[in-house]
This record gives C-alpha cells, structure tokens and sequence, in this order.
C-alpha cells in the first residue's frame, strides 16, 4: 500500500485535477449503484482509465516521462526502437511486407525513433498505423511525429479499430496488454469468491466479496488445472477476460509477419506461484508504485501482470506461430543492440558512454531488463528472429502443443 503521509506520500493533485477525479468517482459512484452495490472490478479498472473524457488513458493529464506517473523504455533511450527496428526491417523483408501496426503509441516516442530508423536502413513501411482510442493521445503522437521528415510523416494513420483488411507486415504492442482491465478472485476452503468494489461505511471505495459466477469459477478452475494444483486459500489473484479475445484479434489481423508484445509479466506457473498470493495488481502515481487502485480514480494508472501462457494459448488458437519468448534484455541482446550502439557512437568516446550509460535500464536484470518480456507471434515466417536468438524460454510457457 501506498504510504499517505510522512515524507514518502505523494504529493496531492491540484485542484482542477481533484475536481477531475471526484467527476469520475460521481460516475464510478453511480455503475456501482446501478450494479446493486458492488461492481465487478473489471468494470470498475475500465472505468478508471477509459471512461470518455475522464478515464487516466481519456483525459489530458501528463501520463508518461519526468514530469507524468512513469516512464517506458522508448522514453528512457532510442537504442529501444532503433534495435527494435532490425526486427521489424528483417520481418518486412521476411514476408514482402509493407505495414507496421502499434497499439496505443503513448508519446508517439518510439514509432518517431522506429520510423526514422528504418529510414536510415532504406527501409520505410508504406503505412505506419496507429490504433489509439484516445484523442488526446493522438494529438500527443501527432505532436511527436510532426518533428519527422514530411515522407515519413504522411505513411501514419491514426485509426480507432483494426483495419478491415488483413495486413502484412509487424504488429508492436508495448506495454498494452497489462491495462487490460482484469477480474479479481479469492480462493477460499470451500470455493471461489470474486473481488468486486462497492463502498464502506463512511462512502469510501473499498472491496467486497462474493460468490464468483460461472465465468470466473471456470476460468479459476482452469489455471488450477494448468498449474497442476490448487491455489491456497485466501489466495487472490486476477484473470484478464479480453486477454484471449484481443489476442484473437491478432490472428485475424495478421496476413503474414510477425507481432512483437511487449510487457511485465510472467508464465502461468510464476503469475500462480503461492508466494505471489496478494497478485499482481499495480498503481502508479507519480512515479510512485502501490496497490491502491482506488486511489485519486483518474488520476494514476491501474495495472496487472501478463500471463504470458494465456497469450501463447491464445496465439496458437488463432492459428498463429509461437516465435519466441524472451526477457526484455536478452531480447534486445540477440536483436543487436551492441551492434546499434557501436553504429551510433561510430568512434567518440563520450556518444558511446553516453548511449552504454542509457542502455543499462534497458536489459539490467535488476532494471527493466528482466522485469519486461517480449513474446513472439507470427504467420509464414520461416526463419527465426534473431531477438529471440540470445535466449529462447518459451519451454517456460508450456503452452497448448508444447
């Protein structure tokens, strides 16, 4: 939990944002009243970060960087996208492919480094797609891109939804997946409860209890039957429900190339393990991290980790080809990161411990380099991608047909 006073606490918003925040809990207030006091908190996550106009992700709050609630690598230093850029050109070329596609492009920081290094590859894609929901956000990526080069500028397109004809190419999302709004569960000694949210005494937002419906029960039963045991009771966790269907997506989107999803998280039998009985849900506000989800609603960022397995299973399902699954930093390793580094500096000293120096966030263990960890997925890609070269763990997943 997030401390409230002392030196550590956070500082409280201004004013305007206050009024921001209790517009949204007037909403929030009133699903939970529709809902017959207690909501689902998969509704209430959803709520939270994309109700229209005041949601953390649909309003005009600083999210991202120094000055918002947390950072991401695209953020902490270009080496992440110009490395990622090997993949997506060797993809391209792999399957004579013309499109990249990223969900939800934040700052519009790593499609900006992504395009211009593939520029300087010869290597531009006719379409650079853009799927954000957010008008804010699109406004903030149009900001970012306007700085590019006028023939690199006109190939992105900002889109609401999935194109209606298959694409051949990349698809990148990083750091999508864990906003995903999740349903939260209690193991008990005799069954399952679900967390939901509803009010205390004094109004205040707080958690419930009750009997979990059959959707929940099932998908509970079945991360029992993966893991090969039954959870503890007393055991809390979560389980995305639109994790399979947005995966779905994928497959029917994907003609041919490769999808690169980018995340913190872990393979089912870590996300279950019994010492991870609190789960995995995370807050953050102002760079500060808690397990407050009702904290400012609006205002900070609500997260859980991926089970990775799910997404394999998912993949597999949709026909697609497990391609790799990697730790962010040996990912980047295998896809040539020193080789970047070393072309960036080219022979000043000070570049190339400037550039050493920003690519220690990115695959130190201790960092983001083991934390964050991509996973590949593909359709008629016949060679291997060099990213998962350094370090395959997708033996980790033990997903469907392993």
């Amino acid at each position: 939990m997030a401390r409230r006073d002392g030196p550590e606490a956070p500082p409280a918003p201004d004013a305007a944002a206050a009024r921001h925040s209790a517009e949204l809990r007037e909403r929030i207030d009133a699903a939970i009243a529709m809902a017959g006091g207690r909501m689902d908190f998969a509704e209430y996550m959803a709520l939270a970060l994309y109700a229209p106009g005041l949601g953390y992700y649909s309003a005009g709050q600083t999210r991202f960087g120094p000055g918002g609630d947390f950072t991401t690598a695209p953020l902490m230093s270009p080496l992440f996208a110009w490395t990622l850029a090997r993949e997506v050109q060797r993809t391209l070329e792999a399957v004579d492919g013309d499109t990249v596609l990223e969900f939800g492009a934040g700052t519009g920081r790593m499609a900006a480094d992504l395009l211009e290094a593939l520029a300087a590859a010869d290597a531009r894609p006719a379409r650079y797609l853009i799927i954000e929901v957010s008008a804010d956000l699109r406004a903030e990526q149009a900001r970012t891109l306007e700085a590019l080069d006028p023939d690199l500028r006109d190939r992105v397109t900002w889109l609401e939804r999935l194109p209606a004809t298959p694409i051949r190419g990349v698809v990148l999302a990083n750091e999508v997946m864990d906003a995903l709004p999740v349903r939260r569960f209690q193991r008990t000694a005799t069954g399952v409860d679900c967390l939901a949210v509803g009010h205390d005494g004094d109004g205040a937002l707080t958690w419930q209890t009750r009997p979990a419906d059959d959707e929940l029960q099932a998908a509970v039963a079945g991360i029992e039957a993966a893991i090969g045991e039954r959870l503890p009771a007393d055991y809390c966790s979560e389980w995305c429900p639109s994790l399979a269907p947005w995966v779905t997506e994928l497959g029917e989107l994907l003609a041919a190339g490769a999808a690169f999803l980018i995340d913190y998280g872990y393979p089912r039998a870590e996300y279950y393990h019994p010492q991870r009985a609190t789960g995995t849900l995370l807050c953050h506000y102002r760079h500060r991290a808690h397990d407050d989800p009702f904290f400012w609603p609006g205002l900070q960022d609500i997260t859980a980790s991926v089970d990775f397995t799910a997404v394999a299973d998912a993949g597999l399902d949709a026909g697609l080809d497990l391609l790799g699954f990697a730790t962010q930093g040996n990912f980047l390793t295998g896809a040539g990161l020193t080789e970047v580094l070393q072309a960036q500096a080219g022979d000043d000293p000070d570049r190339a411990a400037e550039l050493a120096q920003s690519a220690k966030p990115l695959i130190f263990p201790d960092e983001l380099g083991e934390r964050f960890k991509v996973l590949g997925l593909g359709r008629g890609m016949a060679a291997p991608l060099p990213g998962f070269s350094f370090a395959d763990h997708r033996a980790r997943l033990s997903p469907k047909g392993n």
